[in-house]
């Protein structure tokens, strides 16, 4: 297994810092989920202000028959474990992104990255809409708040927001949004909706609970 930091247009090579200078800082967790092939190492590597780590293996000849890769033949990698990112919304707000594995052999994983998580992203892809089901099970059944983002591969054909609500039979007001997990502009504007919607659904629970 590789464990590496992935180099990109706006990366640092300095660790990370950890410092915070003001006391009112805030740091949430955002996990950053979908099928194999979706473009979660590419959206993390994308919008990080950090060199990502990524946990990354070659495809072989053993994942044959175990991995479903119609679809996504070109892909020559995979995550095994997860990825890792930093992204700086605006001073006083940091986002630390954890990439989960698309394999369904990895998904034993997918509670120890999801531990004390604010909200997830879950990437779709419209060729392959079906591999978002298990994501959306599982942050539906542990009222982790998530949006959809369908990343638009070249190619492949365009559906709209409700199109893909009502295939993935998503509960009333889950947002679906449009990005290229490529960009970063496109990244960062996933990240900001579903930091907002996350705190629409934990005050609305909250009143809820007190109420």
């Amino acid at each position: 297994m590789s464990f590496e930091y992935a180099e990109n247009a706006h990366s640092t090579h300095s660790a990370p810092n950890t410092h915070r200078d003001d006391d009112t800082a805030m740091a949430l967790k955002i996990v950053v989920a979908g099928g194999f092939g979706a473009g979660k190492t590419t959206l993390v590597g994308a919008v990080s202000d950090i060199r990502p780590l990524r946990t990354e293996e070659t495809l072989s000849e053993a994942g044959q028959g175990v991995d479903d890769t119609a679809g996504v033949a070109r892909k020559a990698t995979s995550t095994v474990a997860m990825d890792f990112g930093r992204i700086t919304i605006h001073a006083g707000l940091t986002l630390y992104l954890f990439g989960t594995p698309g394999q369904d052999r990895f998904w034993f994983l997918w509670d120890e990255l999801s531990e004390g998580a604010l909200a997830a992203v879950v990437l779709a892809d419209t060729r392959r809409l079906e591999d978002c089901f298990a994501a959306v099970d599982y942050f539906e059944r542990r009222r982790i708040p998530f949006v959809v983002a369908v990343n638009r591969f070249p190619g492949a054909r365009t559906y709209g927001a409700h199109d893909v609500s009502h295939a993935l039979d998503l509960d009333g007001g889950t947002p679906v949004v449009l990005c290229d997990a490529r960009d970063r502009d496109s990244g960062k504007d996933v990240l900001i909706r579903t930091v907002e919607y996350a705190g629409r659904m934990h005050t609305a629970r909250l009143l809820d609970s007190v109420g």
